[in-house]
């Protein structure tokens, strides 16, 4: 049985796998969460001093898995009734939040896509390597939903023009043009991906741990200037949810169709 998530240690270097290839690397509550205790478990270890994320089998993670959310899809909660998809999307945000909080430094290697909440992971990263057919986007907007968890961490990376940019368009991009937009630190061949990897460890042994450390402490206090929207976009990602427009919009998406919103008017 395949685990969804792996990780495994080379010396003081974890290598953490987002690891269901059949889905893409689809982000289930499996993966989520053990990506969370990873998180948790690092934040605790003195003796690590970096962590490498990479998705296996030809993708970096195309994204929330939705399976766990089929039966709300367009389906309107009872009144007085707690919305149980609100605790459940929150779990994601916990999870950039503490990827963002690692005292280690962080480095994201992108092989294949990175779409929705797999672009909010990248976010999170210290640096960013990413192979030539590579592919960014977060397409929640056009299938009636909001990017809610990522929508702060992809605005502290790229800054608000850009983000809007990417989040209210849903526009794909290549990693040349994540590259462009600051999401990507390097661009490598679609074979030179482990090298990279491997160079930009070396170059992080560089800096000294504690220094790493309390340099991510300062930097971290800048994001604690901004709100916590974990609830109000967990609340605001259900809704939509249960909306008809999401209904409408992922029916489309499964048909391979235009969602009613996309067609063009009419002459």
């Amino acid at each position: 049985m395949t685990t969804p998530f792996k990780t495994h240690r080379q010396h003081d270097v974890e290598h953490w796998t987002l690891n269901d290839p059949s889905t893409r690397n689809a982000l289930s509550d499996t993966m989520v969460l053990g990506l969370f205790e990873a998180c948790l478990r690092a934040k605790q270890d003195t003796t690590l001093r970096g962590i490498v994320l990479s998705g296996a089998g030809g993708a970096f993670s195309a994204g929330g898995s939705l399976g766990g959310f089929a039966s709300a899809i367009g389906q309107p909660l009872q009144p007085g009734e707690d919305d149980p998809l609100i605790p459940q999307n929150r779990g994601f945000g916990d999870v950039l939040h503490a990827l963002t909080e690692l005292p280690q430094w962080l480095v994201i290697a992108v092989d294949g896509p990175a779409m929705g909440g797999g672009f909010g992971l990248v976010c999170c990263a210290d640096f960013v390597v990413a192979t030539e057919r590579s592919v960014f986007a977060t397409p929640e907007v056009t299938l009636g939903l909001p990017p809610a968890q990522i929508a702060p961490f992809v605005w502290q990376r790229l800054g608000d023009a850009v983000a809007r940019q990417c989040l209210l368009s849903g526009a794909r991009w290549s990693a040349a043009q994540a590259q462009a937009a600051g999401l990507v630190n390097t661009v490598v061949a679609n074979d030179a991906l482990p090298a990279a990897v491997a160079d930009a460890v070396r170059a992080y042994r560089a800096a000294a741990p504690d220094a790493v450390a309390a340099t991510k402490r300062l930097l971290q206090r800048l994001r604690t200037h901004a709100p916590d929207l974990r609830t109000e976009a967990a609340t605001a990602f259900a809704a939509a949810l249960r909306s008809p427009e999401a209904a409408a919009g992922l029916r489309a998406f499964a048909h391979k169709q235009p969602a009613p919103w996309a067609q063009e008017d009419p002459a």
